[in-house]
């Protein structure tokens, strides 16, 4: 995917305003560089409500009620982690759209089920969850920005 541009971004938060709607995070292997892509952007506090960085398994339940059941069956780079992790968010931030990813950024962390780049991006938005794995080539930064990068494509796809 290529970069999402502040361009894009302008779009973006044009169309949340257009349609009354707000936006929030769930961020883990992204560190929140989500959010600040989207708070780069002045005059973004009217769509963003606010995001939360639960880089531990420990923070993912204790802050977003993803069950420890949850985690120690699936893991935390999972769809059902991600789901849990966007409910837990939606009900945080009392937002309209929620963006969540946990992945495996590297270098170290990778396995056979889940390798190197492998990251778990979902978008909840009136009752309905889309949630994919991505595969992601390179080293730390660059996973991380693609992975940004495509959350924020699929939430522009959706306002379109």
């Amino acid at each position: 995917m290529q970069e999402f541009t502040s361009k894009d971004m302008f779009l973006l938060q044009d169309k949340l305003r257009q349609k009354n709607k707000t936006l929030s995070l769930a961020e883990s292997c992204t560190g929140g560089l989500v959010a600040s892509k989207i708070t780069s952007i002045s005059g973004s506090s009217d769509i963003f409500k606010g995001s939360i960085v639960t880089y531990s398994n420990h923070i993912k339940n204790k802050c977003l009620n993803v069950s420890e059941a949850s985690l120690e069956k699936h893991g935390a780079v999972s769809k059902e982690v991600v789901s849990a992790m966007m409910l837990g968010a939606k009900d945080m931030f009392e937002a309209d759209y929620v963006l969540a990813l946990s992945g495996v950024a590297g270098p170290n962390g990778g396995s056979k089920e889940k390798p190197l780049g492998m990251v778990v991006i979902g978008l909840f938005y009136e009752d309905k969850e889309i949630i994919n794995d991505y595969y992601f080539k390179g080293d730390r930064k660059s996973i991380q920005e693609e992975s940004a990068n495509t959350a924020l494509g699929i939430l522009f796809e959706v306002l379109k």
